[in-house]
């Protein structure tokens, strides 16, 4: 073997071991491709369901306050229908008070002898129905207090609820967004450890591949020097024709090689 032959077998050698190594990177940079193109798809997953839990968000709102705005109004008009029935009575009364007044002044022109017995009676009649009407206002009075009690107290449920559902929803999101940024953080983390290996891995099998380089080198370089101060063979040192595919002998200093 020749100082030739050993340099195009280093070649040959050297040209494995680039392709091994080109092989590699390439392996190294799909398996990055397909990191990154999940970490893609779990951003776009993340944004989706942020934009749909807002306006999940947004609907149930407007629903909410569509509702409480029927209630209110429902109720307003409910208490308009009552002033109006209140307000009949009123006149009705008042009517009436009117009707008795002129009954009483008729009466107390047309019998002199029992004006007083029925001017008293009349009194107590109008004091009576003085009594019953002040009833009636203190009933109105105290039916509006009780609806306006009921609205404001439908109105802080509306709003208790509203907030419930608002902070309801807020961690439902931080929750979401704390459990992404685990999986993003176990994620770098493992691709972090996967690249450290795979590059010690390498630099391992560089050092050992190199280490093996240089001793086949030196082993040949040892076989090489030898060979170029050895005498060249002659014809009387060979101990023997050789067979097909069996290397040559010779003799050097009485030794056959």
């Amino acid at each position: 073997m020749s100082v030739q032959d050993i340099e195009e077998k280093l070649k040959a050698a050297e040209e494995r071991r680039q392709l091994l190594e080109s092989n590699k990177m390439a392996a190294l940079s799909a398996k990055m491709s397909k990191i990154e193109e999940a970490n893609r798809k779990r951003d776009e997953y993340n944004n989706q369901f942020i934009t749909t839990t807002k306006e999940a968000l947004d609907q149930k709102m407007g629903q909410h306050v569509e509702k409480r705005e029927a209630i209110i109004t429902d109720l307003k008009s409910k208490m308009k229908d009552h002033i109006e029935n209140v307000e009949k009575t009123r006149l009705t009364l008042e009517q009436q008070t009117d009707e008795v007044r002129t009954a009483i002044e008729d009466k107390l022109k047309t019998a002199s002898q029992q004006r007083d017995d029925n001017i008293k009676k009349m009194l107590e009649r109008l004091k009576e129905h003085e009594e019953q009407v002040q009833k009636v206002r203190e009933q109105n009075t105290q039916r509006l207090q009780q609806l306006d009690a009921a609205i404001q107290e439908k109105l802080g449920q509306a709003r208790t609820r509203k907030e419930q559902i608002e902070q309801e929803q807020r961690e439902k999101l931080r929750n979401h967004l704390n459990k992404s940024m685990e999986v993003k953080q176990f994620v770098e983390e493992t691709v972090k450890a996967r690249i450290s290996g795979v590059a010690a891995f390498i630099e391992d099998k560089l050092a050992t591949a190199l280490l093996k380089r240089e001793e086949q080198i030196r082993r040949k370089s040892d076989i090489a020097k030898k060979y170029v101060n050895m005498p060249p063979p002659s014809l009387n040192n060979f101990c023997r024709i050789p067979d097909a595919g069996e290397s040559v002998h010779f003799v050097y200093n009485n030794i056959c090689v």
